[in-house]
């Protein structure tokens, strides 16, 4: 399993689609920025490309990102982006492995067009997390490091590089190996690969001088700042701290409690690696695509953290933070004096666009015979709190008309986009988070449990289906369950908007807003803020 949140203010949530197809010889593929859209110019295109759903192809490879930046000299804009790597190795790959040999194809040819990036690239047999950047202006090729994730192990990357020290010695290579390390210029050793000057560049560029064992990727091209742990590293923590008994030690560290102690100091990055996180550890139970949808919904609840807490919640528990993920004030003493402040920047933030858990499945033995296991691309868009993630299939031949890609955008409402029903819903939502989310929580889990059940039910229709039918049949499951799902949530949106409008909650009798004897409405509840925000505002409310 993989997941992923396309985290960006402004950023419109729908289901990127591009189906199967055969290409003449000589036919070009364009490339344009995916964040800008900004022509980037073309490059050959393949015989063959396979067809892809969101971020998953037909042959269950998936990939997933996140943005670290890193060292601004090493940023370019000319080569090929992050986002449009992502969907051309998508098109050419049957497994995770080829997806990073493309990567690397790519970007040696035509040179890296975006900042520093971890990857995240899965198929139904292994996953693999890869951090990258670029050489600077006018260079081709890239700075990087791979490595394969232990088949037991949960892994996790939130906007800060986390690979860290190489290993040391040397495995014996395989025939693969031997002809990636000449292709790619890169350096195989086991379950890891690197590019054969990934520490040499560092040392030729001032960010590295010390032995080879005691160099760290992550220290040496995206080196810490504070926001890199308050707003990073601590996302990371709260996902592995669901499934280990042992992550309150990393709590300092995960914070910025640790770097902000050590912050003066010249070494201190390098010192931070004897503190840090591991880049996976081995979780106390086994996880499920049900875990992975609740953990993508995490708002730092039970922990220090918690967003729903404290004054900038206000008196109703809002997550909803304006400016940004934080502010600077100056000293009101020393006006040179300027101090930056963060938020807590928890999993599920109002500006998601959409998000993801990939379940990559291999065919299955089941009474004695082989089933067919496609892929199942669970898609949600905005907030991920306040969503639901719909069942699409790897093989579908067409999104639901809800999730498509012109049914509007950020600047252009559309009644029938989901997107803009979730965004209604959870905009709402926030002014009263602590009364309405349990509404959309109760209605998010009623989908969760129906989707839940009906999938092993899906499969076994599915394989007594030839491949043309199937697809066909989980093309119209998914789109069907897409539209019913919107139709829903539109429907939770005039039920909330009814009972907490103007301030007030509607009291209701039988499943119903309650009216009086004669059919009108009742008096509604006229909601009070919390005692504890009532005595904070009293001194500036006039009194008898």
């Amino acid at each position: 399993m993989i997941s992923y949140a396309a985290d960006s203010y402004g950023m419109f949530g729908f289901l990127h689609f591009a189906p199967a197809q055969d290409w003449p010889e000589g036919a070009m593929r364009e490339v344009k920025d995916w964040d800008t859209g900004r022509p980037q110019g073309s490059i050959p295109q393949v015989a063959h490309t396979y067809t892809v759903v969101g971020n998953m192809n037909e042959h269950q490879v998936t990939i997933g990102e996140t943005t670290w930046g890193g060292r601004e000299e090493l940023w370019d804009t000319v080569g090929i982006d992050y986002g449009s790597l992502i969907y051309i190795a998508l098109e050419r790959s049957k497994t995770a492995r080829e997806a990073i040999e493309w990567f690397i194809t790519l970007v040696n040819e035509y040179g890296y067009a975006s900042e520093g990036e971890s990857f995240s690239f899965g198929d139904p047999n292994e996953v693999w997390i890869m951090d990258l950047i670029g050489k600077g202006k006018g260079q081709k090729g890239a700075v990087w490091v791979a490595v394969r994730i232990p088949d037991n192990a949960i892994a996790a990357h939130a906007n800060q590089a986390r690979i860290k020290t190489l290993p040391q010695g040397r495995a014996k290579l395989t025939k693969e190996q031997k002809r990636l390390q000449k292709k790619l210029n890169c350096v195989c050793n086991g379950d890891w690969m690197w590019s054969k000057d990934v520490i040499s560049f560092a040392r030729e560029k001032g960010f590295f001088s010390g032995a080879d064992k005691d160099f760290s990727f992550q220290a040496a091209y995206n080196p810490f700042d504070f926001s890199g742990f308050y707003a990073c590293e601590a996302r990371v923590w709260a996902f592995f701290n669901h499934f280990s008994n042992d992550m309150d030690r990393y709590f300092d560290y995960a914070t910025g409690k640790l770097y902000r102690e050590m912050k003066d100091d010249k070494m201190v990055n390098e010192k931070m690696v004897n503190y840090a996180m591991p880049l996976w550890i081995i979780p106390n139970r086994k996880l499920s695509v049900q875990d992975m949808k609740e953990c993508m919904r995490d708002e730092y609840k039970g922990t220090p953290l918690d967003i729903t807490q404290g004054e900038a919640a206000g008196p109703w528990n809002s997550k909803l933070r304006f400016g940004g993920l934080g502010f600077k004030l100056t000293d009101e003493n020393d006006t040179t004096k300027t101090t930056q402040y963060w938020y807590q920047r928890p999993t599920a933030t109002q500006q998601t666009a959409w998000s993801f858990v990939a379940q990559m499945r291999n065919d299955q033995m089941v009474n004695g015979q082989m089933r067919k296991c496609y892929g199942i691309f669970w898609f949600g868009v905005d907030d991920a709190a306040c969503s639901c993630y719909t069942p699409m299939y790897s093989c579908i031949n067409h999104v639901p008309e809800c999730f498509a890609e012109g049914n509007g955008d950020s600047y252009t409402f559309s009644p029938t986009s989901a997107w803009w029903t979730f965004n209604m819903v959870a905009n709402w939502a926030y002014t009263k988070y602590s009364r309405m989310y349990p509404h959309i929580r109760e209605v998010q889990q009623t989908w969760d449990d129906k989707f839940n059940t009906q999938i092993a039910g899906v499969d076994a229709q599915a394989a007594g289906l030839d491949e043309e039918e199937a697809r066909a049949f989980l093309t119209n499951y998914s789109c069907a369950q897409a539209e019913n799902l919107v139709a829903d949530w539109q429907r939770l949106y005039i039920y909330l908007i009814t009972k907490f409008i103007d301030g007030q909650e509607r009291k209701e009798e039988n499943g119903q807003f309650k009216r009086n004897p004669y059919g009108n409405s009742c008096g509604p509840e006229r909601l009070h803020m919390p005692e504890s925000y009532l005595r904070k505002i009293a001194p500036e409310t006039n009194h008898e």
